[in-house]
């Protein structure tokens, strides 16, 4: 009596719902084996898609008929065996070889003639153009989706698949939480690590585990260009029609976070030392310390002084600045970018001849950004004609498709930006103004602990040298700071104009 297997199998996958469940399959051919008299010696069952081939089960069961211990295979259909050319012909090969002497389905007959194994590659040859067929209709689905600026996937976390409309819409539970991830992210305090412990305390835990997510997926979360309005297919960087949930800005900004490792800044203990953090070494550039003294008299005083801590360099700065020189310093240094009242309001009074000036060059700029736009458009759709033509391999089109997509997004906000706030130099300007108008009241009113923020906003490399405070003032404050101590009267004179115009049209 010929000894048989039963093979069953069941894919997970779309085009197979429709298939008997396992246990129906195993129910069916357990009755059939014993309609038919036949021995079945053991019974296969995996679930696993059959369009390619390496199933383990499967080729476990054709091992043990090549040593002999079954000749025959009793399955549902031959599409359960097979759904590629292997596969298939590994099945027909053992059958020529007298391996297999029996196949039985009961929804197809099969004998071992010429005839039989011919009906038998064609049933194979069915099952393979039936799987081919569906997924270039597949594919050609996804396609259409992307063109419509959807993608076709799993929602990334702030969002879901809604499955009416089988669009990615916001989930209102998480994205509001994942958009302040984002955000503070871009502000480069956080490592990766503590952004997922914020994540934590925030509810956005694994979706299996229920814990802390880990660090790859939190860096993918980081990474990925959903959240401004795009989406990669197949390495391919498309625009969607979603929901953005940050500005392309904003994602550069991340962007440039995780270059940095995420290092946050440490932020110096202040405890009874006001200046602590504020200036480094103008020698070896480690940090200035501060000590408290206490002289004979029983007075006590608080000197500030490098560290010393470099290991390469000897630092020779050995003389010890006291505080109160240190703020009179800083004092200085704020008067230097300080504005005079009558020169705050000669300002204010020309930004608004300037607005008025500038309505037209302001239309001229967006007609140019919207240009460039349809320029980069063009550009993407010619490199596609020339990709589809064989000028370019796949990973250099998707190189450059990439890049110009990323442009294009970039100056389609800035033309946003633009178009949301006008000529914004002008208010910076007026920002300004008050700001240095502001920095001679608190130099008058010896607020030194405001004064210290103002100089740590506008200025950089912030060194102490032989007891000498310096620093680099930002622009336009830089101008601000060289300004001759004659043209800083309150009675203004033509000789000056000059210098002042300078400094307020950097800020254009």
């Amino acid at each position: 009596m010929i000894k048989h297997f039963i093979y069953c199998r069941k894919s997970t996958e779309e085009e197979e719902r429709q298939i008997l469940s396992i246990e129906a399959q195993l129910a069916e051919l357990r009755d059939f084996a014993k309609q038919n008299n036949l021995f079945i010696v053991k019974e296969f069952t995996e679930s696993k898609t059959a369009k390619e081939p390496g199933r383990p089960i499967f080729n476990e069961m054709l091992g043990e008929i090549e040593k002999g211990n079954a000749s025959g295979i009793l399955a549902w259909n031959p599409d359960r065996l097979a759904r590629n050319s292997i596969d298939g012909g590994r099945i027909i090969y053992l059958v020529d070889t007298g391996k297999i002497t029996s196949l039985k389905f009961p929804t197809f007959w099969f004998e071992a003639t010429p005839q039989g194994k011919f009906m038998l590659s064609v049933a194979f040859g069915q099952a393979k153009y039936y799987t081919d067929n569906l997924r270039e209709n597949i594919l050609r689905g996804i396609r259409q989706k992307i063109r419509r600026g959807e993608l076709s996937a799993k929602a990334p976390l702030g969002y879901f698949n809604e499955p009416r409309l089988r669009t990615i819409e916001p989930d209102n539970k998480t994205f509001n939480k994942v958009k302040e991830v984002l955000r503070v992210f871009a502000t480069g305090n956080y490592t990766l690590s503590q952004i997922r412990d914020k994540m934590f305390s925030l509810g956005l835990v694994g979706p299996k585990s229920g814990k802390k997510m880990s660090l790859s997926s939190i860096e993918h979360i980081l990474k990925n260009p959903f959240y401004y309005g795009h989406f990669l297919y197949r390495g391919e960087l498309h625009q969607g029609s979603h929901k953005p949930m940050i500005t392309k800005k904003l994602f550069d900004q991340i962007q440039q976070a995780l270059k940095d490792n995420g290092k946050p800044r440490k932020k110096p203990k202040v405890k009874d030392f006001p200046f602590l953090g504020f200036a480094k070494c103008g020698e070896c550039g480690y940090a200035i310390t501060a000590e408290k003294q206490v002289k004979k008299s029983g007075l006590e005083f608080v000197y500030y002084h490098c560290t010393y801590k470099s290991k390469t360099q000897k630092c020779s700065q050995r003389s010890f600045l006291r505080e109160e020189k240190f703020a009179k310093q800083i004092k200085e240094q704020c008067q230097k970018v300080s504005l005079p009242d009558v020169w705050r309001d000669r300002f204010l009074n020309k930004l608004k001849e300037w607005e008025n000036e500038n309505r037209q060059t302001s239309d001229l700029f967006a007609q140019n950004l919207k240009k460039k736009v349809e320029e980069l458009k063009t550009k993407i759709s010619r490199l596609t004609d020339a990709y589809l033509e064989g000028t370019f391999e796949l990973a250099e089109f998707q190189q450059k498709k990439n890049a110009l997509t990323s442009e294009k997004k970039t100056l389609e906000e800035k033309l946003s930006d633009f178009e949301r706030k006008g000529n914004h130099w002008l208010e910076l300007t007026r920002n300004w103004i008050l700001e240095a108008n502001q920095a001679k009241n608190l130099a008058l009113q010896e607020n030194f602990s405001e004064m210290k923020n103002f100089l740590k906003k506008i200025g950089l490399n912030r060194q102490i040298s032989q007891q000498k405070l310096s620093i680099d003032f930002k622009n336009p404050f830089d101008l601000l700071a060289n300004v001759p101590a004659e043209a800083r009267g309150e009675a203004p004179s033509e000789a000056t104009n000059s210098i002042w115009w300078t400094i307020v049209d950097s800020n254009h």
